[in-house]
């Protein structure tokens, strides 16, 4: 199974239903598009839909769906690209959840923030 070499840490550390998906979604990727960067994107899509990064890990989202605007997307302007929140399900949490998420982080200016702006603090904090 090539995606076990290519698995990233946080997915290592992940529960196992976040491994075989991701697996699972990386393989069939690479035998659709090839080895590379978006063989990657592709199981990261799939994963984001059921999985949210949570510290250092993948962990169960409460709902299943996009986790934001780009996620979404599908066909041509999925390609084109757009923002997404490292793995913060954005969709599926409120601003109060995000904001609370970002006081255990000790995100500096988080009461003033948007909730995009939440996401985005606490995906590069993570």
């Amino acid at each position: 199974m090539p995606a076990k070499d290519e698995m990233p840490a946080t997915l290592k550390r992940s529960p196992a239903k976040a491994r075989r998906t991701w697996a699972k979604s990386h393989d069939s990727a690479v035998e659709s598009y090839g080895e590379g960067e978006r063989a990657h994107r592709t199981a990261f899509a799939a994963l984001k839909h059921s999985f949210e990064k949570v510290g250092d890990r993948w962990q169960p989202k409460k709902q299943k769906g996009p986790s934001d605007p780009q996620a979404a997307r599908s066909g041509k302007a999925a390609r084109k690209g757009g923002k997404t929140y490292g793995g913060v399900d954005v969709a599926g949490n409120s601003r109060k959840a995000l904001y609370e998420r970002a006081k255990g982080l000790g995100i500096r200016g988080r009461s003033s923030m948007s909730k995009e702006e939440l996401a985005d603090a606490i995906a590069k904090k993570q």
